[in-house]
C-alpha cells in the first residue's frame, strides 16, 4: 500500500496591527479580513481595552514635533535678596560669582553654593504632553553675594 504526504491549511483571520496616534496620544489598530471584508478595531495600548481616536489619526513617527513658545528670564541678586523660580519652569541654571547664597528647592532646607558653583535643573520635553519642574526655586543671597539665576518655561 503506497502513501500520501500532505498537509491541511485551516483557514483563520490574519491580524495585523499598527501603532497609529491621535490628539490624545498613541493607540493600537487591529486589521482583520472577515468573510472577505476588512475590518478595523481600536484599542488601546494594552490590545484590549476599546478606544475611540480623537481628532486626525496618523502615523505617531508623522506627528509633527511640538514647538511651544518658551519665555525666558533673567536675574542678577547682588547683595541680600530673593529670586523665586515657580513651580513648572522647564529650566533653571544658577551661577555663583562671590559669597555663598542659598538655594532651597520645594520648600526644603536650605543649601550654601559656594562661589563658583553652576547648576542646572531641565526637562527634556515639551508641549500638549510635556514635563516641567515640579518644585519651587528660592534662592537667597546675603551682603557680598552674587549670583544668575535664568530660567525658562512654556508661555
Amino acid at each position: 500500500m503506497s502513501g500520501t504526504n500532505g498537509s491541511v491549511a485551516i483557514a483563520r483571520p490574519d491580524n495585523e496591527y499598527e501603532q497609529l496616534c491621535d490628539d490624545n496620544g498613541p493607540f493600537l489598530r487591529r486589521y482583520t479580513i472577515e468573510d472577505g471584508t476588512p475590518v478595523t478595531t481600536d484599542t488601546g495600548l494594552d490590545g484590549t481595552t476599546a478606544y475611540t481616536p480623537t481628532g486626525t489619526v496618523r502615523r505617531c513617527e508623522d506627528q509633527a514635533a511640538t514647538n511651544p513658545t518658551l519665555d525666558s528670564t533673567v536675574q542678577r541678586q547682588t547683595g541680600a535678596g530673593t529670586v523665586t523660580i515657580a513651580a513648572g519652569a522647564r529650566s533653571v541654571t544658577v551661577n555663583v560669582y562671590a559669597g555663598a547664597p542659598t538655594v532651597a528647592i520645594g520648600g526644603g532646607t536650605a543649601v550654601a553654593l559656594p562661589a563658583g558653583t553652576s547648576l542646572s535643573w531641565s526637562v527634556d520635553r515639551g508641549g500638549d504632553a510635556g514635563e516641567s519642574l515640579a518644585d519651587e526655586f528660592v534662592f537667597t543671597g546675603a551682603a557680598g553675594h552674587d549670583l544668575i539665576v535664568t530660567s525658562t518655561r512654556e508661555a
